[in-house]
Formats: C-alpha cells, structure tokens, sequence
C-alpha cells in the first residue's frame, strides 16, 4: 500500500503554536471515509509559507472541533466520588454522580507506579465538576497543580483511567456507547491484525514463533517485529543479529503472500539504516513502517517519510498535540498512532485523528493495557473517520470476568464486530468487583 500524495515537505519553519481552545458540543456525526493508506513515489519539494500556513490552519481548526456530545445530556452530571480500587497489584476505577450513575473500568498494567499520583494529582480536580464538560476537563487536568511538569504516561494512564469510568458512567446515563459519545460509530466492525514481539529471538525461532501465534486466531493480517531492542540484554554493546531483519521480511511475506503485513521497529534504527530497511519492506509489499526512528527525533522522521514510499507510522509514545502537528504539517508522516492509554483518553486520541484527517492522513491506533483494552481500542477504532484497514491485537486473554452482551468478540478473517452497549458496552462481573478495596493514601 502506499500514501496519497501532498504537495511535500518544507524547509520553512513552522508557525508558532496556538492553543487549544474548547468549542461547544459536538453534533451530529461524520461521514464515514473510506479506508484507504495511498501514498505515491515521494518527490520532495517544499511547501511555501502561504502553503504551511494553510495546512496549520487546518490543523488548528480540528483541534477545536467539540469530542464528547454534551448535547446528549440536558441536565448536570456532578461527580460525586472518584475511587482507585486495588486488587494483588492490579486496579480499577469506580466514579458515581450524585445522582446515583455509575461507571467502572480497568486501569492499564502499569497503572502500580503511577497511583498516588491518580490519587494526589488527577482524581481531586474531577470531584465535584460537571461530566458533560469532559472536553474542557481532559484538558485543564494538565494545568491542574502544574500536571503539565508530568506529561506522559504519569499523567495519561490516570487520566486515561479516569475518562474512560466517566464515559462509561454517561453512556449508561444516555443510554450510548462510548463510540457515540466521541463522535458516532462510523465502523461497526473493525479489522485487526495480530502484532508479534520476540525480535530477541534467532531468526529460525522467531519465524517458528510467528506462526504458532498467528494461528490461534482467524486473522489475514500479521505486524513484525524489525531491528532490535533490550530485551532483557544488559550487555550495552549487544546490537542484536545482524542481517535478521532483512532474511525475515521476504519469509513472512513468503509465508503469508496474501496476507496485509506490517513491520515495526519501535525506534531502534537511525534514518539511513531505517530507509535501507523500508525500501526492503517496499519490496516485500509492506503496508507500513511503524516507527523506523526513535519517535521524537522529527526531523529523522521526516527524513525517513520523505525518502520512502512506504507509509510512515509514528507517535504511540507522544503523549503531545503540538509534536503531532509539526509532523503533519510538514507531512513528515502518513498515519498517527495515538495510543488511548498514554495519550490520556478518547477523547484526547480523537484529537489527533482529527487532525490526521484534516490533512488526508489516516489513524492507526496503538494497543496498550492487556486486560480491556483491546476492547476500548475497539470504541476508540469504531469512531474515526480515517481509520486504516487494520489495528493492533494481540489476543482475547484477561484476568477481568465480563459479559458482552452485543458481539461475541471474537475475529472472522481478521474482521471484529464492536460492542454497541451503553457505555463501554460490557457489565463486569459484581462479586468481582467487590473483592477490590480503594486506594485512600
């Protein structure tokens, strides 16, 4: 697959940063956009000011646009309490309104070192404010006791956390799914791949591997693992297996020749390496590269979109609007990939969709959490309107017994059916539940 191609890259600088104002709720729903990642043979050239200053434009005007549908909701929800409920190390979040409503859900695997900071920093600005303002609250979390000085995952897993009890609280409220409170269910059902780790692995190993995963489920889709990472290793100077990556790029594709393929490399490579391995992944019919540079090193980045065909994939680790922007305004990347954990909730991720999609990009979102969180990556994946064809799966497992009482959730040719019941669109077993105590220090 390749990229739609823009009048590329610039060399002028980037306008100055604006903020981010909240508009009023949103209305109504988007037409959906067909899924699609075109991207032609890359020319670079340069956009002119009046050009960059066009597209920040645009991506300014979707980064105002209104997420979550206040208008569903005519009267005041006040939040009453907020808990963190802690069971043998792993947590939930339970948030009541005054009224009585409830919501519940379960906090990421690494929620551990960040709780006091969800109890000190996060859950006490959210008691007592009005849920239908979550827009404006997701926001001004971060100015709240100076959170913005812990930006990342300590504050977006919290968050994160927090958002998706409160959505789930006003989707049984509203009698929604949390897909139609971000914005209206564009794609009830959503394509999947299956994403595969063990590049620590010999190649022999690591082929094997892929092959016994891939085969417990239904799926046409399969993302590897490039290049190499510390697994474990503590020798600094261990780079990995040379020459791995480039002999098991044309066995998987050999393997699975009809398949959709994708290949990640989680930032290890530098531009020149990353480039070398892309254009053997373009060989091969890759459908991306997922971060072939560490993940903030922009200009590498767009270094290495410019000099490719295949389409660039970039920011599960960016917990920043601002970061996305000067990306996509120098079209240094093809597809976004908020993860709804780090970034801090759906509401934030759609931000970032909507900005992708204001400029031609599509969004693929990361998959974080264990647990449920393949289940609200669903919600998440069920509301863009540029989605790609496929997103992050890596199994059904979790240690959270639940009903869903609207799919069966479980893949037929890689394709899912999305929970459709209010709220998160699943009822957690009780007795459960109440084996959980809060977190009070």
């Amino acid at each position: 697959m390749k990229r739609r191609e823009f009048i590329t890259k610039t060399l002028t600088a980037g306008a100055a940063i604006a903020a981010l104002p909240i508009l009023p709720a949103l209305s109504g729903e988007a037409p959906q956009t067909p899924i699609s990642t075109q991207k032609s043979t890359p020319s670079p050239s340069k956009f002119t000011a009046d050009e960059l200053q066009a597209r920040y434009e645009k991506l300014d005007e979707a980064l105002r646009r209104p997420i979550f549908r206040k208008e569903l909701f005519p009267d005041p929800v006040i939040i009453d309490t907020l808990e963190l409920l802690e069971l043998d190390g792993r947590y939930l979040c339970r948030v009541r309104s005054k009224d009585g409503a409830e919501g519940i859900s379960v906090g990421h695997g690494s929620t551990g070192p960040f709780a006091r900071i969800m109890r000190g920093q996060v859950i006490p600005f959210f008691i007592g404010q009005d849920a239908r303002e979550l827009d404006a609250l997701v926001e001004w979390i971060f100015m709240y006791r100076l959170n913005f000085r812990l930006n990342g995952m300590a504050i977006g897993l919290p968050l994160a956390t927090i958002e998706f009890a409160i959505i789930d609280m006003m989707g049984k409220i509203s009698g929604k799914s949390a897909a139609d409170l971000i914005g209206g269910m564009r794609n009830p059902e959503i394509g999947l791949y299956y994403a595969t780790e063990l590049r620590q692995l010999p190649l022999d190993e690591h082929f094997r591997r892929i092959q016994e995963e891939v085969s417990e489920f239904d799926v046409r889709a399969l993302k590897i693992k490039v290049g190499f990472m510390w697994d474990g290793n503590r020798d600094i100077h261990y780079k990995g297996i040379p020459g791995k990556s480039e002999k098991l790029i044309p066995m998987v594709r050999d393997r699975y020749p009809d398949w959709a393929l994708y290949a990640d490399a989680n930032g290890y490579y530098s531009a020149d390496e990353a480039i070398r391995i892309g254009r053997i992944l373009e060989e091969h019919r890759f459908g991306y590269f997922e971060e072939p540079v560490f993940f903030d090193n922009f200009e590498e980045v767009k270094k290495v979109a410019d000099a490719l065909s295949i389409p660039i994939a970039n920011g599960e680790q960016d917990q920043n609007f601002y970061n996305y922007r000067w990306l996509l305004a120098h079209d240094g990347l093809d597809i976004v990939e908020p993860d709804a954990y780090y970034f801090g909730g759906f509401i934030r991720s759609m931000r970032v969709a909507l900005m992708a999609d204001a400029v031609g990009k599509k969004c693929l979102t990361h998959m974080s959490g264990g647990s449920l969180g393949y289940l609200y990556n669903s919600l998440l994946v069920s509301a863009l309107p540029n989605p790609t064809p496929h997103h992050e799966f890596k199994g059904f497992g979790t240690h959270v017994p639940f009903e869903c009482p609207t799919s069966p959730l479980t893949l037929n040719a890689s394709m899912m059916k999305v929970p459709t019941g209010p709220g998160l669109g699943v009822t957690i077993d009780p007795t459960y539940i109440a084996k959980y105590k809060p977190i009070n220090n």
